[in-house]
């Protein structure tokens, strides 16, 4: 992966237990807008999350319209407190510096994904450096509750349908946590395929999905070394007894559909609003892959097109990614894709696989969908910067500054006269 982050170098660029199993994405980067508008507590207005993962703050941005920034939030208040503790461990410190030099290009990574208690009073963080999670409050900028993770890195989290449970990924363990967003008490937790990434609750809030991605920080990313990349697959498991239902190894799947020469590391994910379909980002891929939860395997394939200018070293690719991001439209109609290492982001007709204009953006890191549901949005992490794309036009309708290095975005709520913490 690059050592230094460039800034706009590049231009252009699942069948029995399907009913059972199948799920849309809740509070994540790949459904559909906020139809939690109507449930919304009193008191509080709907917004978004932006994670600038190098800053170590969150910007709160409007989640419709012009996207105008509202106010910020230091995620890492207590740094001196955690360096001091990583300081006096000498292997809690080699991680430290590993995700410096490996998964954070050079920088330390301290905020990954973000969510908002169901009160709206708080934002729970996860913080991969610092190997946990946290509960901000919004108003003071004072940190509720700490959740050190097993192992030596914090990821990617989802939230409950109901908002009362997060899950977050403590990668180096091969462990989800569930806990409890209020209180951050741990209420369960499951064992996973290599370095978990993603999770996902089903809509119903049943089961909760998880998928590791493996060894995405070594230079063995050469088809032939394909081996050395570790357990990959989905655990999906039950949400309440955190039992195993199923495992996933899409290694099968994928030779089964004729392409062998895919990586089976299963990246961002969204799902159809019936709930039929998954479809899915793996590494070293511009495109993406249909599934069919119900009959257990791949049905279609989109490759979409290659920048020129992207170099052809696949060691020199973010964390083994190609394209890392998409979302859904609520209607279910187009998929967002985010073309992370061909500085580009497209809308696609779902029924025909047909993208659209090819949307000029610096290394887009992931895509989620607006509070209205009308755009898709997209973290510009090559230029610190937030972009609207409408869905139906495939045009970019806005775009807006936020801190160094955005990566996940998500819809939440905060109170309503909220414009930033009042301690600084």
């Amino acid at each position: 992966m690059p050592a230094v982050r460039t800034r706009g170098a590049r231009r252009l660029l699942l069948g029995s237990l399907a009913a059972a199993l199948a799920l849309t994405i809740t509070g994540g980067g790949t459904v559909a807008a906020s139809s939690a508008d109507s449930a919304r507590p009193a008191g509080l207005r709907e917004v978004m999350f932006v994670g600038n993962n190098w800053d170590g703050t969150a910007d709160v941005i409007e989640s419709t319209g012009d996207f105008a920034r509202i106010g910020r939030i230091n995620v890492i208040p207590d740094r001196e407190a955690r360096m001091w503790e990583i300081g006096l461990n000498p292997l809690k410190l080699a991680f430290f510096l590993g995700i410096r030099q490996g998964p954070g290009e050079g920088h330390d990574q301290f905020v990954d994904d973000m969510y908002a208690t169901p009160d709206g009073s708080a934002m729970v963080v996860s913080r991969p450096s610092f190997a946990d999670v946290v509960s901000i409050d919004l108003r003071t900028g004072r940190i509720n509750w700490r959740f050190p993770v097993s192992g030596f890195r914090s990821d990617h989290m989802a939230v409950s349908p109901d908002g009362t449970r997060v899950a977050v990924s403590a990668s180096t363990s091969n462990t989800v946590h569930v806990l409890d967003i209020t209180t951050g008490r741990e209420t369960g937790s499951f064992a996973t395929g290599d370095k978990p990434h993603e999770n996902v609750f089903s809509a119903d809030g049943r089961h909760l999905w998880n998928m590791a991605i493996g060894e995405v920080t070594t230079a063995l990313d050469d088809p032939f070394w394909d081996w050395t990349k570790g357990d990959r697959r989905i655990t999906v498991v039950d949400a309440r007894t955190f039992e195993q239902v199923r495992v996933i190894d899409m290694r099968a799947r994928l030779d089964a559909f004729g392409r062998k020469d895919l990586s089976d590391a299963v990246r961002p994910v969204a799902f159809t609003p019936d709930e039929s379909k998954l479809y899915f980002q793996v590494s070293f891929f511009n495109g993406f892959l249909e599934y069919d939860i119900a009959a257990d395997r791949i049905t279609r394939v989109k490759t979409l097109p290659r920048n020129p200018a992207t170099d052809p070293d696949r060691t020199t690719w973010v964390n083994d990614s190609r394209h890392h991001g998409m979302s859904m439209s609520p209607d279910g109609k187009r998929l967002c894709i985010a073309g992370t290492m061909d500085d580009y982001a497209t809308v696609v007709d779902r029924e025909t696989l047909n993208e659209g204009p090819l949307v000029e953006a610096s290394k887009p890191y992931w895509a989620t969908v607006s509070g209205d549901g009308r755009s898709c949005v997209i973290s510009e992490s090559g230029t610190d910067r937030v972009t609207a794309i409408d869905f139906v036009t495939g045009r970019k309708v806005a775009s807006v500054a936020v801190g160094d290095h955005p990566q996940r975005v998500r819809l939440a709520h905060v109170p309503a006269d909220w414009t930033g913490p009042t301690a600084r």
